[in-house]
């Protein structure tokens, strides 16, 4: 639903002290003014920079006719211009903020007004230290005061071209208290500098460079972090940050400072800079030449934000910006645009027939707008043209769009399924009541809460829990943009957790497959933990990994889209996304967490079944790909050989035993062979085969044979030994003699022990006549006659 503007008039000047010299003021043509509000809103500055005869001033006129002592201000040449009128917190005085008026040359009052008493000067200071020195630009932060003072070199007669680094950035706190006014010693943020223009946020000052320096030092900006002591150079339009923290005098050397850039900095274009100034969020909003309006955040990133449609700008044209809530309002000439600060939407293009207008404060009213002109004062604010209760267009669009995407790919029908079709006849109205919740939800912690139609309120209560997570998600979202450097990886750690617990406990598609991929390659770490945290995998107290996930969960990680479905986009199944994070993190878990995996399969799909994740490339399989395709040294053979043996696979058993051979662990092997020649008769059958077959062609396993012939099968008899071993016997190149000297011969004496014990061993025929025989008697008992 659109937002529509209203411009009503709230003030008519009657409500001024004076209000008929400050309508006259304003009406005076051909004149350089600055008007500027106090925070409480209830004065009104106005600078007037020349005038006929051409002695500049300061005016300030008091709202709802306060009475008491004006301010009026006039000086004239030679006296040095004013360059700020500045008000600063404090807490002691009445209204907690007095205005410090600063001149060029460092002279500074400091006035506070009273009620019945009206205007009073505090005291009047210098801010610089040196008689020479000129100050250019100066803004306050709090209750400090921040400038660029310029300090000519002592030779009158150097060449000024050549003392571009001249400049100066000082700071002072301006301490108002019961005793007067007191100024804190100079603190030296940069000197050596080139001239730049201070603009302060709550948090920040930004240094920008004038129209007048050196193309060298045009191409970046800096910003200073007070409370960290710490210099931020960047290069927006380039995406060059670079971050020095100042930790004595020395360093504040503007030459020293750039050394380690100057050669990524010298390609640089330089900056394109028409208007700039501070936003209520903190950041610095710059105009270029071109119409471009970018918002450049504290940490040194640019965002782009609108284009104002003029065009290219005029070398004279002045444009006006200030920030309203999260609306931008620009006034270009005679025209107001405002536009969403977070979409860049433009809200509404208004032509005003106003000559001039100047920008107010709107103090306890974020989104009104306050436009001071000739005639009055007048605020710009938004009603909605439907029913409040009614959610915002945008909102319902996007779920719609939603359940347009979930229902599609349910539907067995090929057509495809539109948002136009789901709107028809408004027949389906479910993604109008949840954005209308969402609404509902998301305004009543900002807001005092809308009341919410009786029709969703069940439905309202059925969803609380998932609004609960939603919101905490969108606050810790919002605490990771805010939070400081040294909180960001904790609070990431904990956004990565609840965006794969949501991801988990919804439908794993596509689309969500490629989101979770992107999570695990950004946030490693993160994903680690959140995966741990979702499969409570833990070891118990014999040191074997347990997982207590849900069974929904684990039929997310095994069931979801395979490598078939997602295709070659390098977007990998979820299953192998957790295996990666394994080898990574915790090599050694993977073969118990593939055990585990193997465990819940078994009880939740019935065997071979087509929809099991083991009917399609066992999991085994699956985590040897995933090993494949990270192996980079020695223990990843180890690993093959835990994935292959904790299958119980006899294939697989079997090919790690062939591995264990080529790698001649014969410890290891005997050691294999004897665990699982238990699981069944067939694997036994095979293992000591093959087992054999090595015996016959070397002596390696001779230490272990007393471990190896009893795992010989009952079925085996001694012509199958034999039969083996003759296959087997490595051929050699000279004829046979009966005594070799070589000792890597198979012996009789070898096999003698493996011979005797299948000899000995009864055949499975003998033992069932012989229960047969010592079961009868003989002769057999005479049948029962009949009479």
């Amino acid at each position: 639903m659109k937002r529509a503007g209203m411009l009503r008039q709230v003030s008519d000047f009657s409500d001024f002290s004076r209000g008929h010299w400050l309508q006259e003021l304003l009406c005076q043509g051909g004149e350089s003014r600055h008007v500027q509000s106090s925070p409480d809103g209830q004065h009104l500055l106005v600078l007037q920079k020349s005038r006929p005869p051409p002695l500049p001033r300061v005016v300030a006129f008091q709202r709802h006719c306060i009475s008491g002592a004006d301010l009026e201000r006039n000086w004239q040449p030679p006296q040095p211009a004013l360059v700020g009128l500045l008000f600063l917190q404090s807490p002691v005085i009445l209204g907690s903020w007095v205005l410090a008026i600063v001149w060029e040359h460092g002279r500074t009052e400091v006035w506070h007004f009273v009620v019945a008493v009206g205007w009073q000067l505090l005291q009047t200071l210098e801010l610089c230290q040196g008689a020479r020195a000129r100050i250019v630009s100066v803004c306050s932060q709090g209750a400090s005061l921040v400038w660029c003072e310029e300090r000519p070199p002592l030779d009158a007669h150097s060449d000024m071209s050549k003392c571009a680094f001249r400049f100066c950035i000082c700071t002072r706190a301006l301490e108002v208290g019961e005793q007067g006014v007191r100024l804190s010693t100079v603190g030296i943020v940069l000197h050596n500098s080139p001239e730049y223009q201070v603009l302060a946020s709550p948090q920040h000052v930004f240094l920008v460079p004038a129209t007048a320096t050196f193309a060298t030092t045009s191409k970046f900006l800096l910003i200073w972090h007070p409370e960290k002591a710490k210099l931020t150079i960047t290069a927006p339009s380039a995406g060059f940050v670079h971050r020095k923290v100042l930790h004595s005098s020395s360093e504040s050397d503007f030459r020293k400072l750039l050394l380690g850039s100057v050669g990524l900095l010298s390609g640089l274009a330089p900056l394109d800079i028409h208007t700039s100034a501070v936003s209520n969020s903190g950041g610095l909003l710059l105009v270029s030449t071109k119409g471009t309006v970018n918002l450049v955040e504290p940490d040194g990133t640019q965002r782009h934000i609108f284009d104002l449609e003029e065009g290219p700008l005029a070398q004279g044209s002045h444009v006006q910006l200030k920030t309203f809530g999260s609306i931008l309002a620009c006034m270009l000439a005679g025209v107001l645009y405002l536009v969403d600060q977070n979409t860049g939407r433009l809200i509404e293009k208004k032509i005003l027939s106003m000559k001039e207008v100047h920008f107010l404060e709107s103090p306890g009213e974020e989104e009104s707008i306050q436009l001071l002109t000739q005639t009055g004062i007048y605020s710009f604010s938004f009603s909605k043209s439907e029913d409040s209760s009614r959610p915002e267009p945008c909102l319902v669009e996007m779920v719609f769009e939603e359940a347009c995407r979930y229902y599609q790919r349910r539907s067995l029908s090929t057509s495809k399924l539109t948002v136009e079709k789901l709107k028809k006849d408004g027949v389906f109205q479910a993604p109008v009541a949840l954005s209308a919740i969402l609404q509902h939800s998301l305004h009543q912690k900002q807001k005092p809460a809308r009341g919410l139609q009786d029709t969703y309120a069940k439905l309202l209560n059925t969803m609380s829990l998932e609004l609960q997570s939603f919101m905490s998600l969108e606050v810790l979202k919002t605490c990771v943009v805010c939070a400081p450097e040294s909180e960001v990886e904790s609070y990431c750690s904990e956004l990565v957790e609840q965006e794969v617990s949501r991801v988990l406990h919804s439908d794993v598609d596509k689309d969500n497959l490629a989101y979770l991929n992107s999570i695990f390659t950004s946030f490693p770490k993160a994903a680690w933990k959140a995966t741990k945290s979702c499969l409570q995998l833990q070891q118990n107290g014999d040191g074997l990994l347990v997982a207590r996930a849900t069974p929904e969960v684990w039929k997310k990680v095994l069931g979801g889209p395979q490598q078939e479905e997602v295709g070659q986009n390098g977007v990998v199944p979820l299953f192998e996304l957790i295996c990666a994070s394994f080898l990574r993190f915790k090599p050694k878990w993977l073969p118990s967490f593939v055990e585990l995996t193997q465990q819940y399969v078994s009880i939740s799909w019935a065997y071979s079944s087509k929809d099991s994740p083991e009917g399609r490339v066992p999991l085994y399989k699956r985590a040897l790909g995933v090993l494949a395709k990270n192996k980079h040294s020695e223990a990843d053979d180890e690993m093959e050989l835990e994935l292959l043996l904790c299958s119980k696979r006899p294939k697989a058993v079997l090919q790690a035993l062939h591995l264990l051979i080529c790698l001649k662990r014969w410890q290891r092997v005997v050691e294999v062979a004897e665990k699982f020649s238990k699981l069944s008769p067939l694997l036994n059958k095979e293992i000591f085969t093959m087992l054999l077959a090595e015996f016959a062609q070397h002596r390696e396993l001779d230490p272990y044979l007393d471990t190896l012939w009893p795992l010989c099968p009952a079925e085996l008899t001694a012509s199958d030994i034999l039969t083996v071993v003759l296959q087997h016997l490595p051929h050699s190149q000279e004829d046979p003699v009966p005594f070799s000297s070589e000792g890597n011969q198979l012996t009789v004496g070898l096999l003698k022990p493996l011979l005797q014990r299948v000899v000995q061993r009864p055949c499975v025929q003998d033992e069932m006549y012989l229960d047969a025989l010592q079961n009868s008697t003989f002769p057999p008992p005479t049948p029962p006659r009949e009479h």
